[in-house]
């Protein structure tokens, strides 16, 4: 059977997606609680951390392109994508265990190497995972689908990362200690059942064998795809910044840290229910458009993060309610934008490098995370917040809350402001997709 005609059921659709939960589960972690923890718990302090976090994500962008350009080109008896996917699973629960429970006296050394392992590991399951659920149909509505199945399982699996460090265990250190237990068993179990029950897409092989070299130049004459990967790296440094910061706006600027776990999960869930309202705002405005609409809402809610001092949770937690709603279309429309640009290059008769591509946008996510970590960590301890303070209740002294509150809200704001005028105008509508796809369908 084609590819393009075959419809997977329900339950295949579940084990597909099964292995992002797990997925989201180990990196959550790596943004939100561990620079903090080893900034705080373990001593470090945050340049330091900044500097080792920042420097693995440097090495991590190496892995990207090499690990797409070969999972596109690997032949097995199991298929192209599911060996990387197997292996990348291992490596990420050991290395995510060894993160998340560190040895005693355990250094910027063991930070860097574990977290280069994780990031290695998380690449050459993610990249090939993606590629796989994009290859598994050609068919627009379908595509959807399976996207939605995977994303469905990477917000539980956030969610699971935000509720399990702050209710198991009786520190925060315990509780990320049984989260790296729990997906060191959970994360190769989820891949081996995906691997088994769900079938590879063969026939999406490409037909020619390209260098790297004939690749990139693909991918750098797309210019679609550059506008659009310009505007999600843009957006995802605005992301990265307050979920790097997070706990520490909690405690440091409403001296509440007891509440950041049900604040992070308000979030997390609020995109949930925001998701099926911007794929509805998508059918009748455009999917990029919507995609701004839902930048312009959470700047405007961000605002009011610059303005809340000691005491202001019920305030903040409207905040994160109505930012997390914005969360959605992030999660829904640029993945579904992504699969739109690779179109342009199958039209005009190239060959389908669906990992380069997914290389390409996973890159620019990891550089936008580190740089939100190694730009504002950096600041923070200049303005004067150190790590061996922070949390302590009456930690209120200006600047440094100032310049916390506004790393936190403010410069998101002007990174969302940017990334909107970059995509506006991006080139590709509904009417547009809709000759891509005759065109692809005539030549194949």
């Amino acid at each position: 059977m084609s590819r393009t005609s075959r419809t997977l059921p329900p339950w295949r659709l579940a084990l597909y997606g099964l292995p992002g939960l797990p997925l989201a589960a180990v990196t959550l972690p790596v943004y939100v609680h561990v620079p903090t923890f080893y900034a705080v718990d373990m001593g470090l302090g945050f340049a330091a951390v900044g500097a080792v976090l920042l420097a693995a994500r440097i090495w991590d962008t190496v892995s990207d392109p090499l690990v797409g350009y070969l999972s596109d080109r690997t032949e097995s008896r199991f298929g192209r994508r599911k060996p990387w996917i197997l292996a990348g699973a291992l490596l990420t629960a050991l290395a995510g265990y060894f993160l998340f429970s560190p040895p005693a006296g355990a250094g910027g050394a063991f930070l860097l190497t574990v977290t280069m392992f994780l990031y290695l590991g998380w690449t050459m399951a993610v990249l090939p995972y993606n590629a796989w659920g994009a290859e598994l149909s050609d068919d627009y509505h379908r595509r959807t689908t399976i996207t939605a199945w995977r994303e469905g399982a990477v917000v539980a699996g956030t969610l699971l990362a935000v509720t399990l460090p702050h209710i198991a265990g009786e520190t925060a250190a315990d509780g990320l200690s049984i989260l790296g237990l729990v997906l060191l068993f959970l994360l190769p179990a989820t891949a081996v059942a995906a691997s088994i029950c769900v079938p590879a897409a063969e026939d999406a092989a490409p037909t020619r064998k390209l260098t790297i070299r004939q690749v990139a130049a693909a991918l750098a004459n797309n210019h679609a795809f550059k506008r659009l990967l310009t505007a999600w790296f843009v957006n995802g440094v605005a992301n990265g910044l307050p979920a790097t910061l997070f706990l520490l706006y909690v405690a440091e600027v409403l001296d509440a840290p007891e509440q950041s776990g049900l604040l992070l999960f308000a979030y997390f869930l609020s995109a949930v229910v925001g998701l099926p309202v911007w794929l509805k705002l998508s059918r009748a405005f455009g999917k990029h458009r919507t995609w701004c609409m839902a930048m312009a809402w959470a700047c405007v809610w961000f605002t009011g993060a610059l303005f809340l001092g000691p005491g202001d949770v019920a305030a903040f937690a409207v905040v994160c309610v109505a930012t997390g709603f914005a969360l959605g279309a992030d999660l829904a429309l640029p993945p579904s934008l992504q699969a739109d640009v690779i179109d342009i290059d199958r039209a005009s008769g190239g060959d389908r490098n669906t990992g380069a591509y997914f290389a390409l946008w996973s890159m620019a996510q990891k550089l936008a995370l580190a740089l939100a970590v190694g730009v504002a960590f950096p600041i923070l301890e200049w303005a004067g917040l150190q790590a061996d303070a922070a949390g302590g209740a009456g930690a209120t002294e200006e600047p440094r809350i100032w310049v916390l509150a506004w790393l936190y809200a403010g410069l998101p704001i002007v990174l969302k402001i940017g990334a909107m005028a970059v995509v506006w105008a991006h080139p590709i509508t509904a009417e547009t997709q809709e000759r891509l796809s005759q065109q692809i369908a005539a030549r194949e």
